[in-house]
């Protein structure tokens, strides 16, 4: 943990509201992350107009070296991964046999072994799911998270705040269009959907580009140095409710938060950054084709602004969504945004229009159409 004065951590959070967002499922091992440090909206304010630096190192991170790392992947997840080399990222997802997201993983190649990182949580469950389709392939999955921390620089000016760490001429992210129901063959590039930079870090690991900012990934024992250097160089700190409160507002869901173990990639925005709708055979792949040419997902990701609260404590991940009297969807992650006033995540049946009157427990909602 960044280790700030006054600093509310992940644990604590329960003591005094509700987990916004962050629950608190820590990986074995790995020290608690801070919530804020003393004023949430000034935190949200600075990611949102200039940079800040946010500990997330209760990440799950998983190491997979070996030489056949990237066609091994590619077969196992919705990403195309064959032809990954190293400074590239991107993201995957890991699917039930039925279609249904379980896992949801970041991905940086560095020429020697592919990182993935993933919910807090989460990792045990990735890294068996790996173990098991090892068979005779030349990879040696391993949990890294003791080892290895993420930190995040959030914000516009993010690659001009890692310029103190030594790394300029970082690219933006690429991410392709997702082409219409009844794709055709081709349409899509024989490369990932979503292509994120890396770079090295001179300290070790490396930095990676995403919507959001900067990933960064260093070794346990080299966090305190990281974040002394940027500190002096004027970057503030910002907790984990500011960083949600941001990715809420941009609409990107987390897996295992935003989602219920019906969810397909479709749903929650996620096939753009991490399916690929023209690659080999994966696990779920024929629900992902038959979704996406029917062009008829059952539920959709919304944005909800809550009207009418009475209470400093958000409606909880799973609190039901009503219309008339009858459930149509389920919030995931909720929070207090500095401009926007209370909003949250939430998945809805299809069908449900826009100006829908909906309920949220007692709590009015209205879908952001945007």
């Amino acid at each position: 943990m960044i280790d700030i004065a006054g600093a509310v951590t992940a644990e604590s959070i329960d003591e005094q509201t509700r987990d916004q967002p962050e629950p608190a499922h820590a990986a074995a091992g790995v020290r608690g992350v801070a919530a804020h440090y003393g004023d949430p909206m000034r935190e949200q304010r600075t990611l949102t107009t200039g940079v800040g630096l946010v500990d997330r190192s209760h990440r799950g991170v998983v190491a997979v070296p070996g030489e056949e790392r990237a066609g091994w992947l590619h077969t196992l997840t919705t990403q195309h991964l064959a032809d990954l080399s190293a400074g590239q990222g991107t993201e995957l997802l890991v699917l039930s046999p039925h279609g249904h997201v379980e896992q949801h993983a970041m991905v940086a190649e560095d020429g020697e072994t592919t990182w993935l990182d993933t919910e807090p949580g989460m990792t045990t469950g990735l890294l068996a799911y790996l173990e098991k389709m090892r068979f005779f392939s030349r990879v040696e999955p391993r949990d890294a998270t003791a080892d290895h921390a993420v930190l995040s620089l959030v914000g516009p000016e993010a690659t001009g705040a890692l310029e103190t760490l030594g790394v300029t001429g970082l690219a933006g992210p690429d991410v392709v269009a997702v082409p219409g129901p009844k794709f055709r063959s081709g349409e899509l590039p024989a490369r990932p959907t979503a292509r994120y930079d890396v770079t090295p870090l001179p300290v070790g690991g490396w930095a990676r580009r995403v919507p959001l900012g900067v990933d960064l990934l260093v070794a346990r024992d080299r966090m305190d140095q990281v974040v002394a250097e940027l500190r002096g160089a004027g970057v503030p700190v910002a907790g984990l409710w500011a960083y949600e409160a941001v990715r809420v507002a941009a609409r990107r869901a987390r897996v295992g938060v935003d989602t219920d173990h019906r969810t397909i990639p479709v749903e929650v925005d996620l096939v753009a950054p991490a399916v690929h709708l023209d690659k080999g055979c994966y696990r779920g792949q024929e629900t992902v084709a038959r979704v996406h040419n029917l062009g008829k997902p059952p539920r959709r990701l919304v944005l909800l602004h809550l009207d009418g609260v009475t209470t400093d404590q958000p409606p909880a991940a799973g609190t039901p969504v009503t219309l008339d009297g009858r459930t149509v969807g389920f919030v995931g992650t909720a929070v207090h945004h500095y401009e926007l006033g209370q909003v949250a995540l939430a998945v809805v049946k299809r069908n449900v229009p826009d100006d829908a009157r909906l309920l949220v427990g007692d709590t009015a909602a209205a879908i952001d159409p945007a």
